[in-house]
């Protein structure tokens, strides 16, 4: 798929990971329907991406409630006459051991707390995607889904929610992948390792330099790379069930 003037959603772009695809595919001519939660943060990527040439809006909407991606993805699409693209980026964190003993007494992770991360990071993937596929085949629009997973999806200490909702969304990129090829949609994912997001770079630099010591090459990622290895699955049309893993070569 060549991205020039192709219209691509991109959910939880306000900043991060997110705004980093933004700013690459709008640099590579893409139009971008932006969603996040933080009207301010998403403004700023609105305007980024705009700064490159390229028709960018925003839209307000919770991936994990089906009225609301139903009729975003509605409002998309009437907004821009096609959708070719979609990165499943949107994600949450609530971290916390299974049990905790402490002082004798058993803590467990709350249910809520669950919840919230599989609502978002999984319940979400599957709302986003199965509206814009559908919207794909209503438009006649041959499409490719990038879904975000994360090394975490081989499990991580204290992200039981995290890491199962992670290892679900690879697997289903998978099926998806093999039920979405005969309408002429690709899936693929890319699986992070530890990247230099601003939420990990106000970490305590003692913890930051422990991080980077378990990392083959040394470092953490950069937004940018993970964000070039989403223009790859997008730019190479033989791509289709398979998770990019951009980890500088840890393993959990």
């Amino acid at each position: 798929m060549h991205l020039k003037d192709k219209v691509i959603i991109i959910t939880g772009s306000g900043q991060g990971l997110g705004r980093a695809m933004a700013e690459h595919l709008s640099c590579r001519g893409a139009k971008l329907a932006l969603i996040d939660l933080n009207p301010e943060k998403l403004q700023e990527a609105v305007s980024a991406c705009q700064a490159n040439g390229v028709e960018a809006r925003a839209y307000i909407c919770n991936v994990a409630d089906e009225a609301q991606v139903e009729r975003t993805v509605q409002q998309v699409a009437a907004d821009f006459g096609a959708l070719h693209g979609l990165i499943n980026n949107a994600g949450i964190l609530r971290d916390g051991l299974l049990l905790k003993v402490k002082d004798g007494e058993i803590h467990k992770l709350p249910l809520a707390q669950w919840q919230a991360v599989i609502d978002v990071n999984l319940t979400g993937v599957f709302l986003c995607t199965r509206e814009v596929a559908a919207k794909m085949i209503e438009l006649q629009c041959a499409g490719t889904i990038v879904n975000i997973s994360s090394v975490s999806r081989a499990g991580n200490m204290g992200q039981s929610n995290y890491s199962a909702a992670k290892a679900a969304v690879a697997s289903l990129t998978v099926v998806w992948a093999k039920e979405l090829a005969r309408y002429g949609i690709r899936v693929g994912a890319v699986a992070p390792g530890f990247i230099g997001t601003d939420m990990v770079a106000s970490m305590k630099p003692e913890a930051l330099e422990k991080l980077a010591a378990g990392i083959p090459l040394k470092r953490l990622g950069q937004p940018e790379e993970i964000a070039s290895a989403a223009a790859f699955i997008f730019e190479n049309d033989y791509f289709t069930g398979r998770v990019l893993e951009v980890d500088g070569g840890i393993r959990l």
